[in-house]
């Protein structure tokens, strides 16, 4: 009988820690093991917000039980009809949560600021300062496809799909965009979230201060292929990131105009991918949505608009500008100093000649307040 108690006991004990297994298997530990010094700030700030929630969490975990018990029924402490106020409670009521949103309000201004992803970084580490006048960031540009990531490096003329190689205690500076879809680049062993949105130029400021080999992806939800849009981010040392640049540039292929856009179509599960030359201006037309010939740059469109002459249309051509605010049709001889040409009549808005009033018939439905109803034809 013992024995069968004993066995049961074990089951249920199992069977209690199922959920929680589950639980930490859906856990991922990339935020708490950071490879940089941005990430590893993000983590302390979990840290200590969790911990100053847990000032008031547990007491009151705490005072549920003791209360509970202490006012029982038939037991515990004294009751008193005539209770109605207590300062001594209502400053401890008050205080303790008031104090608490003062510092994580404190918290979050300082580090709003301080992890502001387009501010350049002061330090590549706890106790370094950051790379030299003499040694610039590191520069990459990240485009996020469906559904993969493009990675291209333009100081060393290479790009790559699904994989991120980055060199430790070195700035890195990321322009990132999207194609069509609004994403979110993710590498949470090196810095937060940073959204891709198509014409759109995000930037973010991180650093890995040591070797690492671990996971980034998208956190915003872009179609099918959402699942598997993920890359291989690798820290590596210097004299290692120039030899892998070296492989890249053996590589042989060139991403061109034509080789990106059958990059852009949709695909899943893409593998690594190495190109040892890029288009120069390829980031920046993607960020203007014109990687196609012959179709106009965003900043075009807005010069042409700015010149207050003409209009671009998508396909390039130019249409004149109505300098009419009310949308009427513009009278030529009004806008040109021309006189009419004989014979023929000009309209002004708002009035109907004869011929026209002739050869219309408006119905029951006039337009209110522009002209009298039409007279019915006999």
């Amino acid at each position: 009988m013992v024995q069968q108690s004993f066995s049961s006991v074990r089951r249920l004990r199992t069977l209690a820690t199922l959920p929680l297994l589950g639980l930490l298997a859906a856990c991922n530990q990339a935020v708490l093991d950071p490879a940089g010094d941005v990430a590893r700030q993000q983590r302390d700030i979990i840290y200590i917000s969790t911990g100053l929630m847990l000032v008031i969490i547990v007491p009151v975990m705490i005072l549920i039980v003791v209360f509970a018990w202490r006012y029982r029924k038939g037991k515990g402490g004294t009751y008193d009809p005539e209770f109605d106020h207590s300062t001594t409670l209502e400053l401890v009521i008050w205080s303790a949560p008031l104090l608490i949103i003062i510092m994580l309000g404190a918290l979050t201004w300082s580090s709003t600021h301080l992890l502001d992803p387009f501010r350049p970084l002061d330090r590549v580490g706890v106790g370094q300062e950051a790379t030299a006048p003499a040694e610039a960031p590191l520069r990459v540009q990240v485009v996020a496809l469906d559904w993969k990531w493009l990675f291209i490096y333009p100081e060393q003329g290479i790009a790559t799909v699904n994989e991120l190689v980055l060199p430790v205690n070195r700035e890195v500076r990321f322009d990132i965009t999207s194609s069509n879809m609004m994403n979110t680049f993710y590498a949470p062993t090196m810095a937060g979230m940073i959204y891709a949105m198509p014409g759109m130029q995000s930037t973010l400021h991180a650093v890995l201060d040591r070797p690492v080999v671990s996971e980034g992806f998208s956190a915003n939800y872009s179609g099918a292929g959402f699942s598997d849009m993920r890359f291989r981010l690798h820290g590596v040392a210097d004299a290692r990131f120039q030899q892998w640049v070296r492989q890249v540039k053996q590589s042989g292929r060139v991403l061109d105009t034509s080789s990106y856009q059958r990059l852009a179509q949709p695909s899943e599960r893409v593998p690594a991918m190495h190109f040892a030359g890029v288009n120069g201006d390829l980031f920046q037309r993607v960020v203007e949505r014109c990687v196609e010939p012959g179709k106009p740059c965003m900043s075009e469109l807005m010069r042409h608009g700015q010149s207050g002459g003409h209009t671009m249309t998508p396909r390039g051509e130019t249409l004149p500008q109505s300098d009419d605010r009310e949308g009427h049709l513009i009278d030529p001889s009004r806008k040109t100093g021309a006189r009419p040409v004989p014979g023929t009549t000009v309209s002004q808005p708002g009035v109907i000649s004869p011929e026209a009033e002739h050869d219309r018939d408006l119905g029951d439905t006039p337009e209110a307040g522009s002209r009298a109803p039409a007279k019915p034809k006999i």
